[in-house]
């Protein structure tokens, strides 16, 4: 039995001060979760704001539904957030204020059934929207250099091509259908000195199938672009990010954003015409407090980066 959708928010007070909030804004949370987020966000706006809410996981959305209910302003709607103009094609250039919040949800992770974590055994799923390829398609059927890039593209593993020998070696016998089986052929083709440091060794190859199967970082370079676009005249967009891959992406997109004149510095005038589009919010990143990370371990890693439309 599935487990009731629980999600702790993540730098809650910070986001709330980033996003910029006031009464009457229109708000998009791309990734509502278990709604912790947006739960505030529409309090801040008010009866006379607006709040578009998207998830991919419909289990998310009903859940975001329930708990937003009581909110007429608020409309929740399935679907991934780099198809922001085919699912609010009217609201380009009306957001004030936008927030993602990547990565997987504490709930899919507690949910033995999702097959996302590593820590109880279960159907190698993986898929955020429950649509598409598994997690466990991928293992048993992709050749072993494609298994390799995945697992250093994604996971930034260093034992990439150890460990996608050992998948392949190991599916010749029997399919690799659950998490515990994988996580098991991870760690027997890894060297014992690896094996015995903190953590565990399954981890990365974890994190790289699930960015695989849901196409991640893909999702986020678009997202990012075009709900860049739907913001209004200093409307701000606010990311929060789990690992280094997502970080480099947005913090790379943000700075291109906020760059102007790109001309050689020996140029005697500008011949590029190239204006800044974006003022960035926070020179470094926001991170978690001591005591947040203490009463919620998955902020560890968090990073928050705001950007704000600049008026043309």
């Amino acid at each position: 039995m599935a487990k009731e959708f629980s999600h702790i928010p993540v730098l809650l007070e910070e986001v709330i001060e980033n996003m910029g909030l006031r009464e009457g804004m229109t708000c998009l949370d791309g990734t509502v979760g278990g709604a912790g987020h947006s739960g505030e966000i529409v309090k801040r706006i008010g009866n006379g704001g607006r709040l578009f809410c998207i998830d991919r996981d419909p289990e998310a959305v009903k859940t975001a539904s329930n708990r937003l209910s009581e909110y007429k302003n608020v409309t929740v709607i399935e679907g991934n957030f780099r198809d922001i103009s085919i699912l609010l094609p009217d609201e380009k250039g009306k957001i004030d204020s936008a927030l993602l919040d990547l990565g997987v949800s504490s709930h899919q992770l507690d949910t033995p059934e999702r097959g996302f974590s590593y820590h109880e055994d279960a159907a190698l799923d993986m898929r955020m929207s429950n649509k598409g390829m598994t997690a466990a398609e991928i293992v048993n059927e992709a050749d072993e250099e494609y298994l390799a890039d995945i697992l250093r593209k994604f996971g930034e593993e260093k034992f990439a091509r150890l460990i996608a020998k050992k998948i392949v070696n190991s599916r010749e016998s029997e399919k690799i259908e659950t998490t515990g089986r994988l996580a098991e052929i991870v760690i027997s083709s890894l060297p014992p000195s690896v094996r015995r440091k903190g953590g565990n060794p399954a981890q990365k190859t974890f994190m790289a199938l699930r960015i695989a199967v849901n196409d991640e970082l893909a999702s986020l370079e678009e997202g990012l672009k075009d709900i860049f676009e739907y913001l209004s005249p200093k409307g701000r967009l606010t990311v929060i990010t789990f690992h280094s891959l997502e970080d480099r992406i947005v913090k790379n997109f943000f700075k291109s954003l906020a760059t102007g004149c790109t001309c050689p510095p020996d140029f005697p005038v500008c011949v590029c015409g190239k204006e800044p589009k974006g003022k960035i919010v926070n020179k470094k990143p926001v991170t978690a407090s001591t005591d947040e990370i203490e009463n919620n371990r998955r902020s560890r890693s968090a990073k928050l980066r705001t950007i704000e439309k600049v008026e043309e």
